[in-house]
């Protein structure tokens, strides 16, 4: 398994794989979107690949004042081979290499198996923030982020 950086032409590859393989949908998740993330900072969306396949992804973002980790996602056929972890600590050693000071993770409350991953990777629960969303555009089904 390798781990690299995104490219413009992984858009739709990158939309199957979360269909597939994501906990849920994101506001963002159409072509506009990914392609639009993958035009302002390829870097930041971190792509596992075995044999040429995708086998996870982590989007890695840093806004310049925090590091932010969303769609963490690996193939269920391909969970419990340490990805999830080896994404993590990608993400992580980009956001140290920006001088990125904390990470924060997005974790869908129903989704207890990455509760799971990110507690044995040494993230928690933050009692004392609450995220607060306000959709600037509709949103359509389950959407999130």
């Amino acid at each position: 398994m390798k781990i690299r950086a995104g490219r413009l032409d992984d858009a739709e590859r990158l939309l199957a794989f979360w269909s597939a393989s994501a906990h849920g949908r994101s506001v963002s998740d159409d072509l506009a979107g990914v392609t639009r993330l993958l035009r302002h900072d390829p870097e930041s969306v971190l792509i596992a690949e075995s044999g040429g396949t995708v086998v996870g992804t982590v989007i890695a973002a840093w806004d310049g004042w925090r590091c932010h980790i969303y769609r963490l996602a690996v193939s269920p056929d391909h969970r419990r081979q340490g990805i999830g972890r080896a994404l993590l600590a990608a993400a992580e050693e980009r956001f140290v290499e920006l001088g990125g000071r904390r990470s924060d993770a997005m974790v869908d409350d129903g989704n207890p198996g990455a509760h799971e991953l990110y507690r044995t990777a040494g993230y928690m629960p933050d009692s004392s923030w609450t995220r607060w969303v306000r959709p600037l555009v509709p949103a359509a089904g389950n959407a999130r982020d």
